[in-house]
């Protein structure tokens, strides 16, 4: 009687109207998106459990429940099942409240760690030593948005330049994120900007122009 069982045919079976049609379907359907149903149900179940109240008051009949989950099905597309599951998880520790659509994607992003606020990325970013590819990040994010960003731009520049730079690729990143884009892991040496010659005020101004054309800032 468990409380995700009900939910859990209610997705499959929204795509018919009976019991039989749900087992065709499954039957013949894609099994990478069975599991990713599967995995819905249980994100349902959890977020049933631990938001009980608010469950029930978002959610008050089949049809409604039908609805949404369709959405999400749909929303968490570029989500793993696991990654669905996980983002549940999180909720149910970092939320007060019943997650949105908006906040499931955060949280299906976010892996493990999380993601740090800007701010924070890009003080990381520019204090992690090199070789930047070796250093324990709090989130692969934080890497792929100084490599972008340019190691050495970062180095040779005051915050006040040099964040805004980081900031628009940081955001871009972590839209991918939420899109269900995988981060490769941060490969070593090739990566890795050796140390050169600072470039002069002239040429930094010169970089900084470019970045922002580019980043369109």
């Amino acid at each position: 009687m468990a409380s995700h069982k009900n939910p859990g045919t209610q997705v499959t079976s929204a795509q018919g109207t009976h019991q039989s049609g749900t087992s065709s379907q499954t039957q013949t359907g894609d099994p990478e998106l069975e599991a990713r149903k599967r995995a819905l149900n249980e994100v349902f179940g959890l977020l049933k459990l631990s938001y009980h109240n608010q469950f029930n008051s978002a959610f008050p009949d089949v049809q409604t429940l039908n609805h949404a989950k369709r959405l999400w099905l749909e929303s968490l597309a570029g989500f793993s099942p696991e990654q669905m599951v996980s983002g549940a998880k999180r909720a149910i520790r970092q939320c007060e409240f019943l997650p949105n659509v908006h906040r499931m994607l955060q949280l299906c992003a976010e892996g493990e760690n999380g993601l740090p606020e800007a701010r924070a990325a890009y003080r990381e970013a520019c204090n992690a030593p090199s070789p930047k590819a070796n250093h324990k990040w709090s989130h692969p994010a934080v890497y792929h948005a100084g490599r972008a960003a340019d190691w050495f731009f970062l180095a040779n520049n005051p915050e006040s330049s040099a964040y805004p730079v980081f900031a628009a690729h940081y955001k871009k990143i972590c839209e991918r994120l939420m899109a269900g884009e995988t981060l490769p892991a941060p490969q070593q040496v090739q990566l890795e900007h050796q140390a050169a010659k600072p470039l002069s005020k002239a040429e930094n101004a010169k970089k900084l122009a470019e970045l922002r054309a580019q980043l369109k800032i």
